[in-house]
């Protein structure tokens, strides 16, 4: 009698392929009726490369540049590629409204991407790249981030789940 078939999970939905200008290092993730994004620049929220607030997100890139970002949507929890990237982070984040807002910090915000999800509480992983190529004066590189979203409650904080040495 042969067992359950394991089934693969069904691939990620692509919300966001493209470049953003990571201005002040920074490009946000936010619930589109929540325009507050979090403002708690310690050390220690800086080198996790992550900021969560209640219903934002904010990664801090390698450049001040404009830079190369995916945003995928996940059914369910995906599972950590700890070798594709060179730093991991997670947090959470709630989504009341079901719409995001993607830009950089200072990006005008009536025109930044924008993309429906579940409304509710949202896991977020943000997978960080290519952060051993940028060049001397920091201009140039190809760092490269993705950003995980998937429906669910998620521990509250930011929880590093690999760190760039760099960071």
């Amino acid at each position: 009698m042969a067992g359950p078939v394991a089934t693969a999970a069904p691939p990620p939905r692509v919300l966001y392929q493209g470049s953003l200008l990571a201005d002040y290092f920074q490009v946000y993730l936010r619930d589109e009726a929540h325009p507050d994004l979090p403002d708690d620049y310690t050390d220690e929220a800086i080198a996790h490369r992550l900021l969560a607030g209640p219903h934002a997100v904010i990664l801090h890139t390698a450049r001040n540049m404009t830079v190369p970002i995916r945003v995928e949507w996940h059914g369910g929890r995906p599972t950590v590629d700890h070798d594709a990237y060179q730093h991991i982070v997670e947090a959470r984040f709630d989504c009341p409204s079901g719409q995001l807002v993607l830009a950089g910090l200072t990006d005008y915000g009536p025109s930044a991407p924008r993309f429906p999800v579940r409304a509710g509480p949202l896991g977020v992983r943000a997978g960080f790249s290519g952060l051993d190529t940028l060049s001397a004066d920091g201009l140039e590189g190809s760092d490269r981030y993705v950003v995980q979203l998937w429906p669910g409650p998620e521990p509250d904080g930011v929880r590093v789940l690999k760190s760039w040495p760099a960071a």
